[in-house]
């Protein structure tokens, strides 16, 4: 009789015990500016379902009608995260980091169940470049443009200076138009917290000017469950003097802002957070939020506002009362990875003002929340409407063909870019009668400005 290995016999057990756990309330609406927050269940055991990877045999994601997907680049190494050039290349960022020690039995279960949701290839610490020379919407060149980075992750360009965010550091690049590659390792504008790196991606956008910089920095806990010692300068926004690299905390309280972007209609900086776990399979809801400079948005010790977190020592009611409550609820456990905003029209039709969230999807839930790319409309520079499904087709009889991250509107051609990081593929999405353009000459982008 084959005898199980302890971890296997403990993530049955766990599986067995998650299995128990109360499925979601559809009648429970979880997304738009007020969402219903239901009773918390702290469970020894949170219910934990991840789709395993399946390939997509050919078939590909689905777009509305009258909407076109294509994938113009395959057999990548965990894209995450994209930026579309003053010339209309294309950079990928590829990487997985991270490696925070488990603390808890319940950690090891977890880690255990979220990597069989995960790509068996290695990521491949690099940025990637695609270009479309003559505008047919496929990738003519695919070509490695930097190499030997540390699980890159956030992009931003600004006065032909590419920017990356690196799990520890923030690096530049001095870029000259129409390079096809760049050397490394890069010059280090500042180091990024990376102590445990629970949560080691680092997003990065640029400000409206492109004079400063922010960084995403999630947390290193799910609730502070490793002493608040370690989460100094954690689940925070920062933002970075450009010039001088000098760094100062913008907004707090956000558990893990994955993504940053710049509304363009006030020039406001927001970001997708995914929220706290194991408080019930529709706790907490994921949100997109505008960022305030001094804001403080709860985590560890509240949600939404003033919903108190019991599980965190000690209480700092003190901190609860002035949590701001962010402006958009995504629905609970989707892991929101990408955001972008639509300008001079976006897709058209319904997708026109307001941005695109690429939803990652749920490991903390019996029923999958996720897996797909929303858009969020918007009116007079807020959210205005229910989310309205872009890409879907992710999950199929149970497994998980690909899961969106990183979200990139390609205004110049009209497309909206979707890394996926299971099937490694960067998909383009986009009006089936969309206008073909081809790469532009390289030029030197103006003083401020700023490609995202």
């Amino acid at each position: 009789m084959t005898r199980l290995p302890p971890l296997a016999l403990a993530t049955v057990a766990a599986l067995s015990l998650s299995a128990c756990q109360r499925s979601s309330d559809p009648a429970i609406e979880q997304t738009g500016a007020r969402p219903e927050l239901p009773t918390q269940s702290d469970a020894l055991v949170p219910a934990m379902t991840i789709p395993t990877p399946e390939g997509w045999g050919g078939e590909l994601p689905t777009v509305p009608a009258g909407y076109t997907v294509t994938p113009i680049a395959k057999d990548l190494k965990i894209p995450r995260q994209t930026l579309v050039l003053p010339n209309g290349d294309i950079l990928v960022a590829e990487g997985s980091g991270g490696h925070a020690p488990a603390l808890r039995p319940k950690d090891l279960i977890a880690g255990f169940i979220k990597k069989q949701g995960k790509s068996s290839v290695e990521g491949g610490d690099r940025i990637t470049l695609l270009r479309d020379s003559d505008g047919d919407g496929q990738t003519d060149l695919q070509t490695t443009f930097i190499d030997g980075l540390d699980a890159p992750y956030g992009l931003a360009f600004v006065d032909n200076t590419l920017y990356v965010a690196n799990q520890g550091s923030l690096v530049s690049f001095p870029y000259t138009p129409g390079a096809t590659s760049l050397p490394g390792p890069g010059t280090e504008v500042t180091k990024l917290p990376s102590k445990i790196n629970h949560h080691w991606t680092k997003a990065l956008t640029a400000s409206a000017d492109g004079s400063r910089l922010y960084v995403g920095i999630g947390s290193n806990s799910n609730v502070g469950e490793r002493g608040l010692d370690a989460e100094e300068n954690r689940a925070v926004i920062w933002e970075i003097d450009r010039a001088t690299g000098a760094s100062r905390i913008y907004a707090s309280g956000l558990r893990n802002p994955t993504a940053l972007a710049i509304n363009p209609q006030t020039n406001q900086l927001w970001s997708v957070v995914n929220e706290r776990d194991e408080l019930g399979p529709q706790l907490v809801p994921d949100y997109l939020t505008s960022v305030r400079e001094g804001g403080f948005y709860g985590w560890p010790y509240s949600y939404y506002g003033d919903t108190v977190d019991p599980r965190v020592r000690p209480q700092r009611p003190d901190l609860v009362r002035r949590a701001l409550a962010p402006d958009y609820a995504l629905g609970s456990h989707v892991a929101a990875l990408g955001v972008d905003f639509a300008t001079g029209g976006g897709l058209g039709g319904p997708y026109s003002e307001g941005a695109f969230v690429g939803q990652h999807g749920s490991w903390n839930r019996n029923d999958p929340s996720g897996y797909k790319v929303v858009f969020v409309p918007f009116r007079n520079g807020r959210p205005s409407g229910d989310p309205i499904d872009l890409v879907t087709g992710f999950l199929k009889d149970g497994n998980a063909r690909g899961r969106p991250v990183g979200v990139t509107y390609d205004a110049p051609r009209g497309a909206l870019l979707v890394a996926d990081d299971v099937s490694n593929t960067v998909w383009r999405i986009a009006p089936a009668n969309a206008r073909r353009t081809a790469a532009r000459p390289a030029a030197r982008t103006p003083t401020g400005g700023v490609a995202r």
